[in-house]
């Protein structure tokens, strides 16, 4: 019985040590955290990845302008406790040309942030003078004061830019972004055609990189059939005349390519 109480009261020193060795310890980690908390933001450091031609649409000196015009003050006047980095992220990625951005903060008291851009993949300037570039998902950005993105050009009457324009499949912007999307997947096509011209009748005009020759696509129908036609003409039959003898090149009608002479 006495062994038993005698244990009993070493278990209880034991779990009474353990419990004072936990309070010391979240006593120190809370302490620290509270320091940390009342530290002030010591810098910003700022990365951006690249577009896959390895140039920029913002520069990492933007990036801290940006956050003073939404913040009202640089981050170097907020203490690490009052910085909301959720909040921080969500700012950032409300720019045109940003998709996503990561922050934290280190232990020196540094705001670190990534930022992926936006891929422009179409440029759209058409007849009314609106100037503006649309990425891969179909979002509206403007032109970057920093770098214009080689990307095909799509010029001429062209209706004003709508959020779902995706979703509806008579809206002249949906043929030419779902036709730039096939070029853009074929390399061969997407080394050919520079530019897309959209005339009042609604049709498609190409131009090649290369020569003075037009290529009347005609409205965005047999998409497929046209787009094979066309590299089969380019690869098989051009080169027995040469693209210097032509004016233009015409896919509108069925089965064939017809061509005029200059």
């Amino acid at each position: 019985m006495a062994k038993r109480k005698k244990k009993d009261a070493v278990n209880t020193i034991r779990v009474a040590l353990w419990l004072a060795l936990f309070l010391l310890v979240a006593i120190i980690v809370s302490g620290a955290m509270q320091r940390k908390s009342d530290t002030a933001v010591s810098d910003v450091i700022v990365n951006i990845a690249p577009l896959q031609d390895g140039d920029y649409l913002l520069k990492e000196a933007d990036i801290p302008l940006l956050i003073e015009d939404r913040f009202a003050h640089p981050l170097t006047v907020f203490n690490v406790g009052q910085l909301d980095v959720e909040r921080l992220e969500r700012v950032l990625e409300e720019d045109p040309f940003v998709l996503k951005a990561e922050a934290f903060i280190d232990a020196e008291g540094q705001v670190n942030i990534n930022i992926v851009q936006r891929e422009p993949v179409l440029r759209i300037k058409d007849n009314n003078d609106l100037d503006y570039y649309l990425d891969k998902d179909g979002n509206q950005m403007p032109p970057s004061k920093h770098h214009a993105a080689r990307v095909r050009v799509v010029t001429g009457t062209l209706p004003p830019y709508e959020d779902n324009f995706l979703t509806n499949e008579k809206h002249l912007l949906y043929h030419v972004f779902e036709l730039n999307k096939r070029l853009r997947n074929d390399d061969f096509l997407d080394a050919l055609v520079e530019q897309i011209y959209v005339n009042k009748r609604g049709e498609l005009i190409l131009s090649p990189k290369v020569g003075k020759q037009t290529i009347l696509f005609g409205r965005y129908k047999n998409v497929d059939n046209k787009l094979k036609r066309l590299k089969v003409f380019y690869r098989e039959g051009l080169p027995y005349k040469g693209w210097k003898a032509y004016k233009s090149f015409d896919l509108r009608y069925d089965g064939q390519v017809v061509c005029v002479k200059k």
